[in-house]
């Protein structure tokens, strides 16, 4: 498998060097990273040419990198019930470009950029409906983010007393508690408020 994967990633290298910016194959799977403004001549490409055939549209999500210039990786997953082959497409992309949206070759694309926009803040041009999809009306931020806050900014609750769901700033009732992952038949060692007084007695 890892050497068609090699094949191909030739062979798309050769054909579309205006889209492939770099490959590599790891963990038999073929990664191929692409040009921003070429994804969707590119897509269209993987779709139609006889040698590839990937018609199926698997996933679309991003990963961030907060440290790099191109913040966003954001990345495609498609299938090939044809030649029995997978191949995940990377599109780097700044915080503030814009991709193009793949929908007219993929329709299925409409709600996975719809996430990747609710999760990660990153617009996709010619999206029909480039809404949230996951989080609530009027939610701020973007949670998948890594500069996000764990706790997030509102918490929602069921008010009794008003009788309707209430949206409210987050407030811990503790402070981060530290746990240690110790099992508890290896005989953690916790000292509890009051286990100087057992000493003492003893």
């Amino acid at each position: 498998m890892t050497e068609a994967l090699k094949e191909l990633g030739a062979l798309l290298e050769a054909q579309r060097p205006d889209c492939v910016i770099g490959w590599d194959v790891a963990y038999d799977e073929l990664n191929v990273d692409v040009a921003l403004n070429n994804i969707v001549a590119f897509v269209e490409f993987l779709k139609t040419d006889v040698n590839c055939r990937f018609s199926t549209l698997v996933d679309i999500t991003a990963v961030d990198y907060p440290e790099r210039a191109k913040r966003f990786d954001v990345v495609y997953h498609f299938l090939s019930m044809y030649q029995n082959q997978r191949i995940r497409l990377r599109v780097a992309v700044r915080e503030d470009e814009v991709v193009p949206s793949i929908i007219d070759v993929h329709p299925s694309s409409n709600w996975f950029e719809r996430e990747v926009f609710d999760m990660f803040g990153i617009l996709f041009s010619g999206h029909p409906d480039l809404r949230r999809l996951l989080t609530d009306y009027g939610f701020r931020g973007h949670p998948l983010r890594k500069d996000f806050p764990t706790t997030g900014y509102t918490e929602v609750r069921y008010d009794e007393t008003q009788k309707r769901v209430v949206y409210e700033p987050v407030k811990l009732v503790q402070e981060y508690r530290q746990f240690d992952f110790m099992s508890p038949w290896e005989g953690a060692e916790y000292i509890l408020p009051g286990d100087e007084k057992s000493k003492a007695n003893g």
